[in-house]
């Protein structure tokens, strides 16, 4: 037991060997964390023949889920450290209230990132199926197939080569008509 107290006194929270020790610690399982996400992501890209995952869902959710890991490896540090303790709990406040601002801000982009993960999820239509959706136009509809599905919108070429653009919270609200390629 007397040859771990130095070690345990160097690995103390209270000195700055010990909080840069605990620091460079929390550093390398993020790495180590962020770089297996990033791993498994390719690898579920690479071996996705059937292409039922959509390349952009996952690489946003792989970044989403590395940003969660880094933000509670940070405020589990700033809990080790007691001299940072009031700060994290301050932080953490401070975060809680951003996260209230924002969210009320970009409630409407908001909505069409989840509205677009939820497309990709269940997938309702995919790229190339043709779609008849409500439209702003002389006869209320427009037809089109579909070119590109992303987080924030969807975009359809009209037969005369007209792109529409339409964001996804509008594309899951509204009903949509698949129709049989043309002829």
């Amino acid at each position: 037991m007397e040859q771990l107290k130095p070690l345990l006194k160097l690995l103390d929270p209270n000195t700055l060997p010990g909080a840069t020790i605990i620091a460079l610690a929390l550093f390398a399982t993020g790495l180590i964390l962020s770089w297996t996400i990033r791993r498994l992501t390719l690898a579920a890209l690479a071996h996705d023949a059937s292409d039922r995952f959509n390349q952009i869902t996952l690489s946003f959710l792989s970044h989403l889920i590395s940003l969660v890991v880094w933000v509670l490896l940070l405020t589990l540090y700033a809990h080790l450290i007691p001299a940072l303790d009031r700060l994290a709990t301050t932080m953490l406040a401070g975060v809680g209230l951003m996260s209230v601002i924002v969210g009320f801000a970009a409630q409407q982009t908001l909505g069409n990132l989840i509205a677009g993960i939820s497309l990709v999820l269940y997938r309702p239509f995919r790229r190339g199926d043709r779609l008849q959706i409500a439209a702003p136009t002389a006869n209320s509809c427009e037809v089109g197939t579909v070119q590109n599905i992303s987080l924030g919108f969807t975009s359809l070429r009209t037969d005369d080569g007209r792109e529409i653009i339409v964001a996804n919270g509008t594309m899951a609200q509204q009903t949509m008509i698949k129709l049989n390629p043309p002829k």
